[in-house]
């Protein structure tokens, strides 16, 4: 049994390999093979050795079907239509385009030299270390559709290319950055910020005045870079103030516990980590008990019916000073050092938020004289041309040039310190502002 179960194995084994080689099997050996193996070599001798052995006995080749692949019912279909006139020949098809897989393209004299030429150009860009992708048919989405229609209903299309910078180019990656929205978003923010704008309350209130809420300002600024809190916070801080100051009548000693009740709301808003009513109560020198300042922040919050979304002046400095130059370190420390010179000066109120950020920006490139000091980026981003921005501009220098001198330096100070480029220390434009005043008046 074991001889027998050898010599069957390797009968297996040489018909394997005859069929590994291509050649035919030799006749014999095919009737000593149970019909099971028979059955398999059969599957296998279709694969290609099939026809050799038809051959070999002497038998007529048969007619094999071609599958009618792409390229072939392509050829079908060129030869179908080829007019009679021109009398050309049929494209060729091969008679051993049937041995093979489903899609296998005949090879043709065509084929074969694009072939060569492809294999060429692979060589050619592999050895300079380059290759060449293929190129693909554009497919239009929808998306790609809406895009155009929304450019063309924004009448971008037909603007200049100068005339539609895109100062979001880097942020594209950046989801945080939303730049499909970003315009848009400013649009509402200019919008917006009419309907939440404080107006002048000074005449209505008995017991403060201007002064008082300079001096409040100035040691608020101070507590903010104490607690090394956001400056979205800082800004808030002053809008809660100015909102509840023009809603409701205060008196003199309940002031500071009013800002010290704003900041506490706007560092709940904005920050991360918010500090507690025990440290304002700390910095505040212990003048008001804890009581006292949850009670404020109560009857502020239901005073503004807790609407604290806001846009401040904060929201378009970041906005603008992209627009001038986000590299620019230095006029970034003069706009926010003008910016926060505005906080402290209650004459500032008249104008919207946008304009003190505007007339930040401007007033920061007039100190270190860029050239030009207003361009047609800052106009359409800002929406303010140079002559619009002159007044607010000029109350900002003016805060600058008293600054050294005034008894509330806090701001001054700040950013006269190397950290933030000693920004403070330049000589202000005032002469510059008022030749540009004067020309401006005169044209």
């Amino acid at each position: 049994m074991i001889g027998r179960e050898e010599d069957m194995a390797s009968r297996r084994q040489t018909v394997v390999s005859e069929q590994q080689r291509g050649g035919a099997v030799p006749v014999g050996k095919q009737k000593n093979v149970n019909a099971a193996d028979a059955k398999s070599r059969r599957a296998l001798g279709d694969i290609g050795n099939l026809v050799n052995i038809r051959v070999a006995e002497g038998k007529p080749e048969p007619h094999i079907n071609r599958p009618i692949t792409r390229s072939f019912g392509a050829q079908l279909l060129a030869n179908a239509q080829a007019p009679a006139a021109n009398k050309q020949k049929p494209v060729a098809i091969p008679a051993n385009a049937a041995v093979g897989r489903v899609g296998t393209k005949p090879v043709t004299k065509a084929t074969a030299d694009t072939k060569v030429a492809n294999e060429e150009l692979m060589q050619t860009s592999a050895s300079s270390g380059s290759f060449t992708k293929s190129s693909r048919k554009k497919v239009t989405t929808l998306s790609s559709v809406l895009t155009a229609r929304s450019k063309v209903a924004c009448g971008l299309t037909d603007k200049p290319k100068e005339l539609v910078d895109d100062i979001d180019e880097a942020d594209k990656e950046d989801e945080l950055a939303v730049v499909d929205y970003v315009e848009d978003i400013y649009k509402f923010y200019k919008s917006a910020e009419h309907y939440s704008r404080p107006h002048g309350y000074m005449d209505s209130q008995v017991e403060i005045n201007a002064k008082m809420r300079a001096i409040l300002a100035d040691w608020l600024i101070e507590v903010h870079h104490k607690f090394e809190l956001m400056p979205e916070t800082l800004y808030l801080t002053f809008h809660i103030i100015d909102r509840y100051l023009s809603m409701e009548t205060v008196l003199r000693r309940e002031l500071q516990l009013v800002g010290v009740s704003a900041m506490l709301i706007a560092s709940k808003y904005e920050e991360i980590w918010a500090p507690e009513v025990n440290d304002f109560i700390c910095i505040s020198d212990r003048a008001y008990t804890r009581e006292q300042i949850l009670g404020m922040e109560k009857g502020i919050l239901n005073k503004l019916e807790w609407n604290l979304t806001v846009p401040t002046a904060y929201v378009f400095l970041v906005r603008f000073l992209k627009a001038a130059s986000s590299c620019d370190k230095e006029v970034e420390h003069l706009t926010f050092f003008f910016s926060e010179l505005a906080l402290t000066q209650y004459s500032m109120l008249r104008y919207c938020p946008s304009m003190v950020a505007a007339s930040a920006v401007y007033a920061a490139r007039c100190t270190v004289k860029r050239t030009p000091l207003w361009t047609e980026r800052l106009v359409r981003h800002t929406g303010f041309s140079e002559q619009e921005l002159l007044d607010c501009t000029g109350i900002l220098v003016d805060s600058h040039s008293l600054a050294p001198e005034s008894k509330l330096k806090i701001v001054y100070k700040k950013y006269a310190r190397e950290q933030l480029g000693a920004v403070a220390l330049h000589p202000p434009a005032t002469t510059l502002l008022e030749e540009l005043k004067a020309s401006s008046s005169w044209k």
